[in-house]
């Protein structure tokens, strides 16, 4: 028996087949099992989806399947880090992150939601990690088994918060030719701190773009569709307690 993982927001997750193709009949049956298994992977929620805690975490996670079929639930931790591009590169859980989980696998009944309490501290602040549920359809062909991964992301953030000077706005810039305002930031400090909002100005309109985690002495290069009249302006990232806003060129170089 083999098994199918498929991750939620990976770059790998299956997203369809775009264009004709001939496939082996082993990789067609992987297709199409992951294809006809997409309605189970709407089924499955696991909230919250990301939870923040000052120094330590008291923490519960709901787990549903709403399907009518059972499904065998593994809970497994992991560190990150996140690259420029936003992506999340995923490792075992560091050493340094003490984390207890009221159970690490359960069976979930139809139409059943399944809660899971922990705790957790760090040995330096501030700290996060991901706990993945592993779902896997229970009484599956004994072919090939597809099983999803949902997250539940929680950051434990250091006593003092950042503080305005750590953010560095660099090469904000209008490319006329994608209609792209791009920009980077980085974080110079030791401290996390969260994007809440991120927004393109214009004479007469604005254009938002979604929030992020900004961790320590990390970069993340950032990339806002715009196409309203004119040419933007300035762009201005709000954090919890202060904004930072930075003049947009016309057109780099």
């Amino acid at each position: 028996m083999s098994t199918k993982i498929g991750f939620v927001g990976s770059p790998g997750a299956p997203v369809g087949i775009v264009a004709p193709v001939v496939l082996p009949s082993a990789l067609l049956a992987v297709l199409l099992s992951v294809l006809f298994a997409a309605p189970q992977l709407r089924a499955q929620t696991v909230q919250p989806v990301i939870v923040e805690y000052q120094q330590k975490a008291d923490g519960r996670i709901e787990v549903t399947n709403s399907t009518l079929q059972p499904m065998a639930v593994v809970l497994e931790p992991r560190s990150f880090s996140i690259s420029e591009d936003g992506r999340g590169i995923y490792r075992p859980i560091d050493p340094s992150i003490h984390l207890k989980l009221s159970t690490t696998s359960f069976l979930l009944g139809p139409q059943q939601t399944y809660y899971v309490f922990y705790k957790a501290t760090a040995d330096t602040l501030p700290a996060w990690f991901t706990v993945y549920a592993g779902f896997t359809q229970v009484g599956a062909s004994a072919g090939l088994k597809v099983r999803f991964m949902l997250p539940h992301t929680v950051y434990l953030y250091q006593k003092q918060p950042l503080d305005k000077a750590s953010i560095h706005v660099a090469n904000a810039t209008y490319r006329a030719q994608d209609n792209k305002v791009v920009c980077d930031i980085r974080n110079d400090g030791a401290g996390l701190v969260r994007v809440q909002e991120v927004r393109a100005l214009g004479d007469k309109s604005s254009v938002e773009g979604g929030g992020f985690p900004l961790l320590p002495g990390t970069s993340r290069h950032l990339a806002i569709e715009w196409k309203e009249r004119g040419s933007p302006t300035a762009i201005v990232l709000h954090f919890p307690r202060f904004e930072v806003k930075e003049a947009v060129s016309p057109q780099g170089p």
